[in-house]
């Protein structure tokens, strides 16, 4: 359980990385994807706070599915491979119909979230079964 925990938060907290940096580097909007991460569930107001519930949950949504199915061989490959397919169906499928403001961001740095999403959560779990 303690690999889990350690792998969910270590691709929480890091996976925002490159599209934020991308932002940046281009001059764009860095809270562009906090406003649209808070705005799939408004629970509190506060942009910071549910863009956190709401991102943190999806992770832990994501992690559990992988934490059940990834192999155990390969599993660093399998992690990232796992994310870029969660990456289309976020990206692609869900925000589109249900999530406007997810769905109006570059698809290119959120997929590159995606990808750091599963290499972060892969690096950590072999990390801990090391």
């Amino acid at each position: 359980m303690r690999a889990f925990i350690y792998a969910w938060l270590a691709a929480t907290l890091l996976s925002g990385i490159p599209s934020t940096l991308y932002a940046w580097f281009t001059g764009q909007d860095v809270a562009a994807a906090t406003r649209a991460a808070a705005a799939m569930a408004p629970v509190s107001g506060e942009l910071l706070i549910d863009a956190a519930i709401v991102h943190a949950s999806v992770s832990l949504f994501w992690a559990t599915l992988l934490w059940f199915t990834l192999p155990r061989r390969h599993m660093m490959a399998g992690a990232i491979a796992a994310a870029a397919l969660i990456g289309i169906v976020d990206l692609r499928l869900i925000a589109p119909r249900f999530f406007p403001e997810v769905a109006a961001l570059e698809f290119w740095p959120q997929m590159a979230d995606h990808l750091m999403w599963g290499l972060c959560f892969g690096a950590a779990l072999l990390r801990c079964r090391r």
